[in-house]
């Protein structure tokens, strides 16, 4: 196999996310959310390992027909923001008023920072919170909480897309990857299991998945609040 197939077989991984969303998006419609999620979780996995692969056979240079991060962006903004912000309307997690509310602010907020070039910064962590309600979404559905925290969160979050707040990439982060990598990893799993329970799972796996989001959403700002020493 060729340099340049191998690089392009990347772009084909990272399409299938779109595929994946489109299973998710069918699922979603017919309130189906254990196999939405699912499908949301696949493509999950595919968006942490298409990255890697990329870097690893150059494709910038064998396939530079195709824009990779544009490529990653569109599906990204599906899968990420589009597909579980219907989901978060369309659930029994907000009552009126205020899913008409999440909708807008999610949609709306989460589209300029997509556009935002300022998003990556000199480590590679994003600047910003990089737009990621797929597991904010998730994470909403296996606790359940009062519709007036989903709200306060989703304002107080999406605010945060345009702080100077630092989130980490869990992979391209360097500093503490070692540990960042596999809460990810623990994470996905988790999120996985979840869905594949349909949200009925035990205390210890909701406590899981709630620490491991915490320390994935906080882990870059505490890396500002405590700079790495020269």
């Amino acid at each position: 196999m060729t340099k340049r197939i191998k690089a392009f077989s990347v772009h084909m991984l990272t399409a299938t996310g779109a595929v994946f969303a489109m299973l998710a998006m069918l699922a979603a419609v017919d309130e189906k959310w254990d196999l939405m999620f699912l499908w949301l979780v696949v493509a999950f996995a595919v968006d942490g390992i298409d990255g890697p692969l990329a870097r690893h056979y150059n494709v910038k240079t064998y396939a530079p027909d195709y824009d990779g991060v544009l490529l990653d962006l569109i599906i990204d903004y599906l899968t990420y923001v589009f597909i579980p912000a219907f989901a978060l309307f369309k659930s029994d997690l907000l009552n009126g008023w205020t899913g008409w509310v999440c909708l807008i602010v999610i949609t709306f907020t989460s589209v300029i920072y997509f556009a935002d070039t300022r998003m990556k910064t000199k480590d590679n962590s994003f600047m910003g919170f990089p737009g990621c309600w797929n597991m904010f979404v998730l994470v909403m559905f296996a606790t359940s909480p009062h519709w007036l925290v989903i709200l306060a969160l989703v304002v107080v979050i999406s605010a945060a897309m345009f702080l100077p707040l630092k989130f980490i990439h869990p992979v391209r982060t360097v500093r503490w990857r070692r540990i960042s990598l596999p809460i990810t990893i623990l994470w996905t799993v988790l999120s996985g299991y979840t869905a594949w329970q349909n949200f009925e799972v035990g205390k210890v796996t909701i406590l899981l998945l709630s620490a491991t989001s915490v320390y994935i959403l906080f882990a870059g700002i505490a890396q500002q609040v405590f700079p790495q020493k020269a």
